[in-house]
């Protein structure tokens, strides 16, 4: 784990294409922005934990459905 101190407005940039930024710190509160491809999940802890299985992502465009075969008598 590594563990860097950031102040307002300050970025750290993971691989090519995740950048944190640091928003706003308002005493015990940090508020951060992250940016990252949609494929990579971002997950809050105390909401998903993470040993949970991942979800799979929504997709954004029209929902597929797929065909049930008919009952047969």
């Amino acid at each position: 784990m590594l563990v860097i101190g950031r102040r307002e407005n300050e970025r750290i940039h993971i691989a090519d294409n995740i950048v944190v930024s640091v928003i706003r710190i308002d005493g015990q509160t940090v508020r951060l922005a992250i940016e990252a491809p949609r494929h990579v999940p971002i997950r809050r802890e105390e909401i998903e934990p993470m040993d949970q299985p991942e979800r799979q992502p929504r997709s954004r465009g029209r929902r597929q459905h797929s065909r049930v075969p008919a009952l047969s008598s």
